[in-house]
């Protein structure tokens, strides 16, 4: 598959390898909303409408079990192309397919393949446990009897929280309430889960732990296809296949993490080092298997960072660290450069039209 970086306005343009395993198509969305006015401006242009454009032009598809992340800031289009994609909303330009169902032609079989998952949902019962709640959501989906508590239970153990017993929702922790969340929307056993923001309540650590539960269970173990909208640039890297980078409502680029790090970010590295001027980097930089060689802070106790590429990717990485060491050069840190997401977009902006295979 490649994908092209686009102008604003224009739909990234991607050449699909096996068509049949496409799970939802965005083609050409376009969505904008009517501008609120003040009493006074109602007033003296009545008749006078404005509208601010959410979505524009917006292409991209999503494979079957794949984990696709829509990475922006907020204001970006995120929610705007959830809420389409749940058929809650229509787009004014453009169409979307989820298995082929058009989302809005067949909005209700779409439904019953698709599940969002918004981190502040407040439809949970909060005097009742997890497997309280459950049972009154599995009877809605017309599971009752013992087939309804075989699945209860079955999602109560695949999300880990079986072991709540009769505490009240509640009294859980934010990440507890995540995974609830996540059994109810797997209750009607859905192609394709939306999440939104679901780490946005999470400390770091609840966070990590909640990316490794969406991968190796949600992902890996129901098979199930994740679209995850973020404005968190590490979650979106680490955790996604692929990522479409959403800004002002266009999609900037298409890719996995690695590419759009490789090529957008570049492959730069942070070393923290006692001999930034060790014989054995200058070597290296005299090769060219590294380049722009740039020494920056010092701490109180000698230690030097010095920032570094390697072109070649983390195999090349490895190798420029294995023969550092071996020449005794005293190393304390090696880390790949990350970018905020804002910088990120910017430099995704800056480098639109170059064209990205992806990997």
């Amino acid at each position: 598959m490649t994908v092209t970086l686009t102008r604003p306005g224009a739909p990234a343009q991607i050449t699909r390898v096996n068509d049949s395993a496409t799970m939802v198509r965005v083609d050409g969305l376009t969505k904008r909303f009517p501008v609120r006015r003040g009493w006074m401006e109602t007033i003296r242009h009545p008749v006078a409408r404005q509208h601010a454009t959410a979505l524009a032009g917006v292409t991209f598809t999503v494979e079957r079990s794949e984990f696709f992340g829509l990475l922006g800031e907020n204001g970006a289009g995120k929610t705007t192309l959830f809420k389409i994609l749940a058929s809650l909303i229509v787009p004014d330009a453009g169409t979307v397919t989820v298995n082929g169902l058009d989302v809005v032609k067949d909005s209700a079989r779409v439904r019953g393949l698709l599940a969002p998952v918004i981190a502040d949902e407040r439809s949970l019962n909060w005097r009742l446990s997890a497997r309280e709640n459950l049972r009154l959501f599995a009877a809605l989906h017309n599971l009752h009897g013992a087939a309804g508590e075989q699945r209860v239970n079955e999602l109560m153990e695949i999300t880990g929280i079986a072991d709540t017993g009769s505490k009240m929702v509640g009294q859980f922790s934010s990440g507890m309430k995540q995974r609830l969340l996540i059994a109810r929307a797997l209750l009607s056993r859905p192609s394709v889960l939306l999440l939104d923001e679901p780490t946005r309540s999470l400390d770091p650590l609840g966070a990590r732990r909640f990316r490794e539960f969406l991968r190796d269970e949600i992902v890996a173990r129901q098979r199930c296809t994740v679209l995850i909208a973020t404005h968190r640039a590490e979650e979106a890297l680490e955790l996604c296949d692929r990522i479409a980078i959403l800004d002002r409502g266009v999609v900037r680029a298409v890719g996995t993490p690695t590419e759009l790090a490789s090529r957008i970010v570049g492959e730069r590295y942070y070393l923290w080092t006692l001999a930034p001027s060790h014989p054995a980097l200058a070597c290296l930089a005299a090769q060219g298997t590294v380049t722009n060689v740039v020494t920056g802070e010092r701490d109180e106790d000698g230690w030097t960072r010095v920032q570094l590429e390697i072109p070649g990717g983390p195999r090349t990485a490895s190798d420029v660290i294995a023969a550092l060491a071996a020449e005794h050069m005293p190393i304390a840190s090696f880390e790949r450069v990350r970018l905020p997401l804002a910088e990120l977009i910017e430099r995704i902006v800056a480098n639109r039209g170059t064209v990205m295979a992806d990997a």
